[in-house]
This record gives structure tokens, C-alpha cells and sequence, in this order.
């Protein structure tokens, strides 16, 4: 017998413990408000489809850029419907996604590869996110010893990375001239984040410089801008990214935390079309679901069912969808949004 529950079944028994005193407390309303529709579900299946389909045997995806983040999304995606690289309908595809980012780690701890991807910390950021996912979940004594060694490495190239502003750009601070940006910003502290909580010894300081540094980023509409280098105009996809960083490490109450919120819903609580003027809608709502989530059920709910039509409603026939950079990073972003509160990827829990 397995001295251990999976993460599966402790989520199904505590969920089925938290209904049962809902309703002796009676809040039978907040249950029912939490179910999903069929057809969320049934796009969902498809989605992920599509990706097991279209995954290579070496475990990547087939695209022109962004390679590694392309994986490490994809295979975050496939985990937050439950499976794992042992159980599940999906178990055999994130295991290949995971051999494949293993395969990509580099001497220095950079898991991508600077020769053919022109922002690496892309990658290295989502990739550490995925694999510190994986880790809580792996059996296997070696392949857990792999993975720390993976992700201690990766842990120590992020530090190495970080400009003395307290940010990252889209190379290391060597190769960038010290240049850094908000989303890979973002990226780096939401994966080092996963690997503090997966066990991985993550030195307090550079999140609290990373802190420090959207902390400065922030202009007097309470938004972000896009960097430390260039303040004074906001960027609600950046302003989204942030809150959801601040949140990861830890920063719920902090004093900038009510500006930026305000500022966030202002922007894009409303899910018009008018939100593609901003570029890049689903990296903003990515982020953004995240925020809402963490406000609660009664925030979430009725925002999660505009959301998902949304997303549900501009499905193509295959399962996939389309957008900006590739339609994998496209698809992955939004199974993570559709599966957000089924809570099974444990960095975006509440």
C-alpha cells in the first residue's frame, strides 16, 4: 500500500470534506455557484487532445520559437486537469514534456538554449514553474534527485540572471546589459516560487529585490509600467502579471497591492473586446484570472463564467485555438485559465 495519497485523491477528499461543511454551515448557494458548466468540460477535453496529438516523441512541440516555454505551458496545462507524469490520461505526455525540459538544462542551471532562443528566460522561467509542479508529484527516488538537481541549478542561474535593479529582461543580466522587463520579471519569480514551494532552497533576497522592483515599476494610476527603465506609462497586462507575482510571494495586504488591484479591475474586469488593444489578451488574462481567483468565490464565480464563454466561444473545430506567437501557447494559456479552481497545479491554488 502507498504510504502516500496522490494529489488527486487529497484534493477529491478535501473538496468532498469542504462541501459537506459548506452545507451543514449552510452555504449551499457558494456550492452550487461552484459548478461548471458541461461544455467548459467538453472544450477542456478537447484542448487537451489536441496537445497529447501534436506533441513530438521527444516530448516538444514543434515550433519556431519559444520552444521550451511552449513545452513547459503545454505540459502545465495537461497537469492541471489532474494528470501526472504516472496517473492520468495525460500522464505519458507530461512525462515526454518533462524529458524534454530535463534534456534542455544547461551546465550553468539555464534550462533553454541562448543559441536559439533569443529570450531564454521565457523558458527558464516556465520551465521551473512545470518541473517544481512535477517534483511534488514524482515517485520515482532518481527521478526526484534528477529534478531537485534540475531545479537547484535553475534556481541559482535565476540569481545569477537578475539585474541590480531587481528585475530580469529577456537574456541573463550579463548577456542584456542589465536590461529587465516586467513579464519575464513575472515569469522568473512565479517559477522560483514554485520551487520554493516544491522544497528547492530559494534565497529570500532575490524575491524580495524582485518585490522591491515592481514595487518601484508602480507609477500614480497604481499600474506597472513596462520597465525599470521606462516608467510613467501603465500596462494592464504587466499591472495583472505583477498582482499575480505579488500573490505568489506572499504579498496579499502589502501597500501598493490596493492601487494596482483597483487599477487592474479598471482595465479588464470587464472582458470586452475593447482588451485587445492591449496586445497579447491571453498572457493578460493568464494573469489575471489568477488575481480574480484569489479574491474569492464570490469575485470569481460570475468573472470565471464571462471568461470561459469567452474562450469556449473562439474554439476551433480541432480542439486548438488561435492567437498571438503560436497556437500552442494559445491553447495551453487557456486549458490553465479553464481549469484554474480546479485546483491541481498547486501554484495558482488560493
Amino acid at each position: 500500500m502507498s504510504l502516500s495519497l496522490s494529489r488527486r485523491a487529497m484534493l477529491r477528499d478535501t473538496a468532498a470534506a469542504s462541501l459537506a461543511l459548506s452545507l451543514a454551515a449552510g452555504s449551499a448557494p457558494r456550492a452550487v455557484a461552484a459548478k461548471r458548466d458541461p461544455r467548459w468540460e467538453e472544450s477542456i477535453q478537447r484542448g487537451l487532445d489536441w496537445l497529447a496529438r501534436t506533441q513530438s516523441s521527444r516530448g516538444q512541440w514543434n515550433a519556431q520559437h519559444y520552444p521550451t516555454a511552449l513545452a513547459a505551458l503545454a505540459g502545465a496545462a495537461m497537469i492541471g486537469s489532474g494528470s501526472t507524469t504516472t496517473q492520468g490520461p495525460y500522464a505519458r505526455p507530461i512525462a515526454r514534456a518533462t524529458d524534454f525540459l530535463i534534456s534542455k538544462c544547461r551546465d550553468n542551471g539555464l534550462i533553454g538554449d541562448p543559441l536559439t532562443d533569443s529570450r531564454y528566460t521565457y523558458g527558464h522561467g516556465f520551465s521551473m514553474l512545470f518541473l517544481s509542479q512535477v517534483l511534488g508529484e514524482e515517485g520515482l527516488v532518481d527521478r526526484r534527485r534528477e529534478l531537485v538537481d534540475v531545479l537547484s541549478k535553475a534556481v541559482q542561474f535565476s540569481g545569477y540572471a537578475q539585474t541590480p535593479a531587481g528585475g530580469w529582461g529577456y537574456v541573463s543580466a550579463r548577456d542584456g546589459n542589465n536590461f529587465d522587463e516586467g513579464s519575464t520579471t513575472i515569469t522568473q519569480v512565479q517559477g522560483l516560487r514554485g520551487c520554493r514551494n516544491a522544497g528547492i532552497p530559494v534565497p529570500g533576497e532575490i524575491i524580495e529585490k524582485a518585490k522591491q522592483y515592481i514595487y518601484e515599476c508602480k507609477n500614480a494610476d497604481g499600474g506597472i509600467s513596462y520597465s525599470s527603465r521606462q516608467t510613467g506609462s501603465s500596462r494592464p497586462a504587466i499591472t495583472a502579471a505583477a498582482l499575480a507575482a505579488l500573490y505568489n510571494a506572499g504579498d496579499y495586504d502589502g501597500e501598493h497591492v490596493p492601487d494596482m488591484l483597483d487599477y487592474a479591475k479598471k482595465s479588464l474586469h470587464r472582458i470586452s473586446g475593447e482588451q485587445q488593444a492591449y496586445g497579447h489578451w491571453h498572457y493578460t488574462y493568464l494573469y489575471y484570472s489568477q488575481v480574480v481567483y484569489r479574491q474569492g468565490e464570490a469575485e470569481w464565480a460570475p468573472f470565471r463564467d464571462k471568461l470561459y464563454d469567452r474562450i469556449v466561444g473562439e474554439q476551433k473545430a480541432d480542439g486548438y485555438w488561435e492567437g498571438q506567437i503560436h497556437p500552442v501557447y494559445v491553447t495551453a494559456c487557456n486549458l490553465i485559465m479553464l481549469q484554474l479552481d480546479k485546483g491541481y497545479l498547486p501554484i495558482y491554488q488560493r
